[in-house]
């Protein structure tokens, strides 16, 4: 698969059509899902894929296969989806069960939750987090990656995001407790 995607890339740097619209058909619906982790609308997430396909293509050149084409692109699609929800104040969309796990377990004690928290509830919570935690929150949890990445992502240093994904991550704790408890602890 690696040495047919480089092919196609190759003939996308020539501006064959017909190998654009292989690449395209390859990860169009993968990059969709993504979008709608962010987005909330099919439209708005078709248009943020469409928009991120122009961009690679125009940026095809960019390039060097240090890590692999979907990588590349997922990034341009997250990117296109936070300038969506930065521009027009959107929600995030619900997140998939599949997609929620923890990928940094140094930090695993500081996740664990009642276990009658339903995923309902962390969706829910996430989705009321100030954006500057939620996107941080997201990227990391359900996007895996780490915090050099989020910082060229969302334009932050490193220890902004550090401390982003800390504070989000206090804040999803208490309002897990809160809405579990109906309390405060």
């Amino acid at each position: 698969m690696k040495l047919l995607t480089s092919n196609i890339i190759e003939q996308c740097k020539q501006n064959d059509r017909n190998a654009q619209l292989q690449l395209y058909n390859n990860y169009c619906d993968g990059m969709f899902i993504v979008a709608m982790r962010f987005v909330k609308d099919s439209m708005e997430a078709e248009d943020i894929v469409q928009e991120s396909f122009i961009k690679a293509f125009s940026k095809l050149h960019q390039f060097k296969g240090e890590v692999t084409f979907g990588a590349w692109l997922k990034r341009i699609v997250i990117n296109k989806s936070i300038d969506a929800l930065k521009s027009k104040k959107h929600e995030l969309a619900e997140l998939d069960e599949v997609h929620l796990k923890v990928v940094d377990t140094s930090f695993e004690t500081e996740w664990l939750v009642d276990d009658a928290v339903t995923l309902d509830e962390v969706k829910d919570a996430i989705k009321r987090l100030p954006d500057k935690y939620k996107y941080v929150v997201m990227l990391y949890l359900i996007e895996g990656y780490d915090h050099q990445e989020i910082s060229q992502i969302l334009n932050i240093s490193e220890v902004a995001s550090r401390t982003q994904l800390s504070r989000g991550k206090s804040k999803l704790k208490e309002l897990l407790i809160l809405t579990h408890n109906g309390t405060r602890p």
